[in-house]
């Protein structure tokens, strides 16, 4: 079975497409700069080669029509016609509080997730387009949406609700959301198997961090608490979102600055984070080049980051009762050798104990970092989203 995984942004169209259940990718690649005059397809071939084809891509329609018969082309096709994808599945930002599981697309969800599109203004919209595309040029293909926030809809409501006047949750759904459920899903479900641990009966926490970061706590194969809220921002520090703030200090710089709404948002989406405190770059390899190099500031943007992971690690191993397995993912959280150092050092006290001769030597591979006398285990596992839409894909269409 075939199935082409999609990820619609405004500017981009990523994909994938995966040979199940083997998982093996077949081809993948991006548009970039769609709706510009320069926009061009950047695809990787099987010897990891990357090509690049320049054409002219208005908007999603002739996008996913270009990848499509680039997978199927004499040149770089892998598959001789659009009749061998079987289904295609399509990450979707935002589900509100109406998805809790990746489903089938049918007329009622896209109305249901339009209904989300003020949650998500400039994702769910890309996605329907790629939704919108799908139809037209695969007529009759099964398509499956897969939420970022479906995987924390099991928190409980004193976990996700804001102390905030209660009208404006049930107004407006003004509620804690979280996202990277999808990731948060396939890591713990993995670290389990590498481990041979049952993932209904352990604690863990998931640490997605990268440029942008998450964490979650998951007890008994439920999401119980997550970092990020009503959007990405909130929760830890980012490379570019500010995190945890006071709103009080929001609303005194909004004042002392004049600023709009949307000036405000881009500074604590796009301004703030490490790039905001070092001023050199959200870049973590610019940064550490900044450190060794005497920068004060980034060796503070770098600590901030840190320490906010750690405390994390403390808040949601007392929301659990304890922990059982610490997971860490994302492009910090696989390659980042100091940081992961950092988070578990002095935590003997909470069980948790890692080699740092191991841990210097691993940088995006599967690995088991605790030490035999830790109590927590301790993991890197790689993350992979698009792996994990494509196998809720199999499952809802071979029903």
């Amino acid at each position: 079975m075939n199935v082409l995984v999609l990820n619609c942004g405004s500017s981009s169209v990523k994909y994938k497409l995966f040979q199940m259940p083997e998982g093996k990718v077949l081809a993948q690649g991006g548009v970039e700069k769609l709706g510009l005059s320069d926009s061009f397809l950047k695809l990787k071939l099987p010897s990891g080669e990357k090509v690049v084809l320049e054409k002219d891509m208005p908007e999603h329609t002739v996008a996913i029509d270009f990848i499509l018969k680039t997978i199927t082309g004499s040149e770089y096709g892998c598959i001789k016609s659009l009749s061998e994808i079987d289904a295609v599945g399509h990450r979707l930002v935002h589900g509100g509080d109406k998805f809790s599981e990746s489903v089938v697309i049918t007329d009622a969800v896209v109305e249901s997730v339009k209904q989300c599109i003020d949650l998500a203004p400039l994702h769910n919209p890309s996605t329907l387009k790629g939704v919108a595309a799908v139809t037209e040029l695969i007529p009759g293909v099964p398509q499956v949406g897969v939420f970022d926030t479906a995987f924390p809809q099991t928190m409980p409501q004193r976990a996700f609700m804001y102390a905030l006047p209660y009208e404006y949750y049930e107004k407006y759904g003004v509620r804690r959301y979280g996202f990277h459920g999808t990731s948060h899903r396939f890591v713990s479900k993995r670290a389990c198997e590498f481990l041979g641990l049952d993932y209904n009966k352990v604690r863990i926490i998931t640490a997605h961090i990268g440029n942008g970061a998450s964490m979650c706590a998951i007890k008994e194969g439920k999401c119980i608490d997550t970092t990020m809220g009503l959007t990405p921002t909130e929760g830890l520090m980012m490379g570019t979102r500010v995190g945890d703030v006071d709103p009080g200090a929001l609303v005194f710089i909004g004042e002392k600055e004049s600023m709009s709404m949307a000036q405000l948002s881009e500074v604590i989406n796009k301004k703030s984070g490490v790039l905001g405190v070092s001023g050199v770059s959200s870049d973590m390899r610019e940064i550490e080049e900044a450190i060794s190099q005497g920068n004060e500031r980034a060796k503070l943007a770098l600590e901030m980051y840190d320490y906010r992971i750690k405390k994390y690690v403390g808040a949601f191993t007392a929301a659990m009762g304890g922990l059982d397995l610490l997971i860490f993912t994302g492009g910090v959280g696989e390659n980042q050798t100091t940081t992961r150092e950092y988070v578990c050092e002095d935590m003997q006290y909470m069980g948790i104990e890692i080699d740092k001769t191991l841990n210097a030597k691993i940088h995006g591979d599967e690995a088991l970092l605790s030490t035999k006398e830790s109590k927590v285990k301790v993991v890197v596992i790689p993350t992979d989203e698009e792996l994990m839409i494509a196998l809720d894909t199999v499952v809802l269409t071979s029903k």
